[in-house]
C-alpha cells in the first residue's frame, strides 16, 4: 500500500494550502534527483510530488480525504457517505470469513464493482449491462530537460509497464492520454483511457513559467561594464548571450525561441537575468586596481550616475 500522502509530506491532514505547499517546496529542494545522489531520493522525490499533485488541488484532496486511495476509481457521482457505508459492510465480511479480526490487508482485495453494486441495492455494474471503464489519472514528473527533449520512457504503475510517447516541450499541467488503458469495462466493454498529468520539476538552475525559461547570469563586474559575449548552457545546449556595455544586476536579456518547444506554434523564450558576482578574495594586483577605478571613477551607484 502506498504511503498515506499527509503522512509523506510530512503534514496533518488539516494543514492549511500554504503549509502543504511549504512542505513540498522544502522536501523538494532534498530530494530532487539533480542535488541529491541518493540511490532512494529519486523514488521519495516521485513520492512527494504525486502526494503535493493531489493535496494542492481542493477538488482532488475532498476526494482523496473521502475515498482514500481509491479516489480515482471511485466514479465522481458516489456519495462518500454511501462508501463509507459499504465498505463498511465489506470489511467486516472480509474479516468474518478470515475468522478474525479485519486487517487493511483484507480490503485490497475488495471487488470495487461489489462495492459500488451493494451501494444500489444489490444491482452490481453487470446488472446493468456493459458499462465502458472510469478515465484515470495519474502523474508524470519530467524534468526541465526532459520536457524540452520529449521522446519515449517506460512507466510502471499499478504493476504494469507503460511505454509513453512525450511530445518535446510539454508543459506543466499538460496531459498525455493513453488510450485503453483506465479503469476496465463490464461485460466486454471497452477500457477507460488514462491521463499523466504532466508535472515539471524544481530544477536547481532553470525556472519555468510556460514555455518560458529563466537562468541566472553570473557577471564579472568588468564584463557587466565593458560588455562580453557569454557562453551558458541550456535544456537545448550551450548559447551565446550578447552583454550590452552598461548592463547591471537584474538586467533579462532574451534568447528568443531558446524556452520550450511547442509544435503548434512559438517556441518560449529564455531569459538569462544577470547577477554581478565579485572575488571573495583579491590579489594584490586585483586590489590595486580596483583602487585605482574606485579613485578615478565619478560613478555613484546610490545616484545612478
Amino acid at each position: 500500500m502506498a504511503r498515506d500522502f499527509y503522512e509523506a509530506l510530512g503534514v496533518p491532514r488539516n494543514a492549511s494550502q500554504d503549509e502543504i505547499q511549504r512542505a513540498y517546496r522544502k522536501l523538494a529542494r532534498t530530494y530532487h534527483p539533480d542535488v541529491n545522489s541518493d540511490p532512494g531520493a529519486e523514488d521519495r522525490f516521485k513520492e512527494i510530488s504525486e502526494a503535493y499533485d493531489v493535496l494542492s488541488d481542493p477538488d482532488t484532496r475532498k476526494r482523496y480525504d473521502a475515498f482514500g486511495a481509491d479516489f480515482r476509481q471511485v466514479p465522481p457521482d458516489v456519495d462518500p457517505s454511501t462508501w463509507a457505508q459499504a465498505r463498511g459492510r465489506a470489511r467486516a465480511g472480509a474479516g468474518q470469513a478470515h475468522g478474525g479480526p479485519f486487517t487493511y490487508a483484507d480490503a485490497e482485495g475488495i471487488d470495487l464493482e461489489d462495492l459500488l453494486g451493494s451501494m444500489f441495492g444489490g444491482r452490481g455494474r453487470r446488472g446493468w449491462g456493459p458499462v465502458p471503464g472510469a478515465d484515470q489519472e495519474a502523474e508524470l514528473v519530467l524534468s526541465v530537460e526532459d520536457a524540452y527533449r520529449g521522446g519515449r520512457r517506460r512507466i510502471t504503475l499499478d504493476g504494469r509497464s507503460l511505454d509513453v510517447t512525450i511530445p518535446a516541450g510539454v508543459t506543466d499541467g499538460q496531459r498525455i492520454r493513453l488510450a485503453g488503458q483506465g479503469g476496465r469495462g463490464s461485460d466486454g466493454a471497452a477500457a477507460g483511457d488514462l491521463y499523466l498529468v504532466v508535472r515539471v520539476a524544481p530544477h536547481p538552475r532553470y525556472r519555468v513559467d510556460g514555455r518560458n525559461i529563466s537562468v541566472d547570469l553570473p557577471l564579472a563586474p568588468w564584463e557587466a561594464a565593458l560588455g562580453a559575449s557569454v557562453v551558458i548552457d541550456t535544456p537545448g545546449g550551450e548559447a551565446k548571450v550578447k552583454v550590452p556595455a552598461g548592463t547591471s544586476s537584474g538586467r533579462r536579456l532574451r534568447l528568443r525561441g531558446r524556452g520550450l518547444p511547442n509544435p503548434r506554434g512559438q517556441p518560449g523564450d529564455l531569459f538569462a537575468e544577470v547577477k554581478i558576482m565579485v572575488p571573495d578574495r583579491l590579489t594584490d594586483e586585483e586590489r590595486r586596481l580596483f583602487e585605482q577605478l574606485a579613485a578615478a571613477s565619478r560613478f555613484d551607484p546610490r545616484r545612478g550616475s
